[in-house]
């Protein structure tokens, strides 16, 4: 029988044969999910043989690995602001970027005990909203989105997280079913130029969603939408935190000014890219 050191072992060198640069953390994640144990449990167990169906699953989910898909999609759950949130086809995955979303509104947000009142456009999974209900005790939300499947599982983890009492979910074409106005509208709407799309990393290319990537033929599709509509989803002096790609915050600013709206900041990923800009309405 295969033990879990040699299973881990073997799926780490198929993984690092096949060229994947996470080998060994990929088949950690893989092997804990697939025998449903804990990091802990792998530690302090590594000599335990693997059952049958443990095996099998293992088997299959190096499988789906080695077709590309992501370790998160394939254990279907992928940690944000130190949350576990839950995955589904029509959501992307919470990648470490967006935390930018969140570190800049907090950042410029005096009271944080103050009774907010938020929209996330956008949901997905609902971690920005989700995660912004967790830093603000006091605040309550709209998670917004035109898929029913990523408001479902928005609002399951909402209630995973102890946020669900706090927010709402609701499907609209961006603002068309929404009134406001809010203190706080966040979103990591899809920004990515519709000719870019063939070029994207394989992992991105077939496993999200296109309808949370294609951002019309420059881009810039969503932040037209939400900007015009910035003035009635804002209250007097309310923020607007949008995710960006690396190569749009000139442009985002540009737009902001056109339609009266003050740009208060441009922050940086990890990687120093500009990842977000925050707008307030005057």
């Amino acid at each position: 029988m295969t033990t879990r050191e040699q299973a881990l072992r073997d799926l780490r060198r198929t993984l690092t044969e096949a060229g994947f640069e996470t080998a060994g953390l990929d088949a950690r994640l893989l092997l804990i999910a697939a025998l449903g144990i804990s990091p802990t449990d792998l530690i302090t167990r590594p000599d335990a043989a693997l059952s049958p169906a443990e095996a099998g699953r293992l088997a299959e989910f190096a499988r789906r690995r080695l077709a590309h898909e992501p370790v998160a999609r394939i254990v279907g759950e992928r940690e944000f602001w130190g949350l576990p949130f839950r995955l589904s086809p029509e959501t992307l995955v919470p990648r470490p970027d967006t935390e930018t979303v969140i570190e800049t509104a907090l950042a410029l947000i005096p009271d944080r005990q103050a009774p907010l009142t938020m929209a996330d456009f956008g949901t997905g999974s609902g971690c920005i909203l989700t995660a912004l209900l967790h830093e603000l005790p006091s605040a309550r939300g709209l998670g917004i989105d035109r898929s029913l499947d990523a408001l479902w599982t928005a609002r399951l983890n909402a209630y995973m997280n102890g946020v669900g009492d706090r927010s709402l979910f609701v499907a609209s074409d961006w603002a068309s079913a929404v009134r406001g106005p809010f203190d706080l509208v966040a979103s990591n709407p899809p920004y990515i130029a519709s000719p870019e799309i063939p070029g994207l990393d394989r992992e991105v290319r077939e496993h999200d969603p296109l309808l949370a990537l294609d951002g019309g033929p420059d881009g810039l599709d969503a932040y037209r939408i939400l900007l015009s509509e910035a003035g009635r989803l804002l209250k007097p002096g309310g923020l607007m935190v949008l995710e960006i790609g690396y190569d749009q915050a000139e442009a985002l600013r540009h737009l902001a000014r056109d339609r009266g709206l003050e740009v208060l900041r441009v922050a940086h990923d990890l990687s120093g890219n500009p990842r977000c800009v925050a707008l307030a309405r005057p």
